[in-house]
């Protein structure tokens, strides 16, 4: 089982970047797929991003491709979500998870942090 950590959220004006933070605790990290989730109130979680375990693969949600980027650093057990260009329909709670393989449905992932708060303002 591995423990994930969400940080780096808050408050931004439309046009603004964050970066997420992911940090992990335990080995199975490294040997495990990563994924990026948002929940916007009264929504479902959605997909966002999804990183390989060794980094060398991503696939991002439509709504997020070209602005958004997912890294990992397994020396530290951390990974990233970079999130420039930010729009207001970006503001959710975003929660990371560790899965088998990369893949977007929720299912698929067994275990997730709490998640972190991001609010854009138009």
């Amino acid at each position: 089982q591995v423990q994930l950590t969400e940080s780096g959220g808050g408050l931004v004006q439309a046009g603004g970047s964050l970066r997420l933070s992911c940090a992990a605790s335990g080995r199975a990290f490294s040997r495990s797929a990563l994924g990026w989730f948002r929940q916007a109130p009264g929504k479902e979680r959605d997909f966002v991003a999804t990183i390989t375990f060794s980094g060398a693969d991503t696939d991002y949600a439509e709504s997020v491709k070209g602005r958004f980027t997912v890294s990992r650093d397994n020396a530290k057990n951390t990974a990233y979500l970079q999130m420039n260009g930010l729009k207001p329909e970006d503001t959710a709670v975003y929660y990371c998870a560790t899965g088998i393989g990369t893949s977007r449905w929720r299912r698929d992932y067994d275990d997730w942090g709490q998640g972190t708060q991001v609010t854009v303002s138009s």
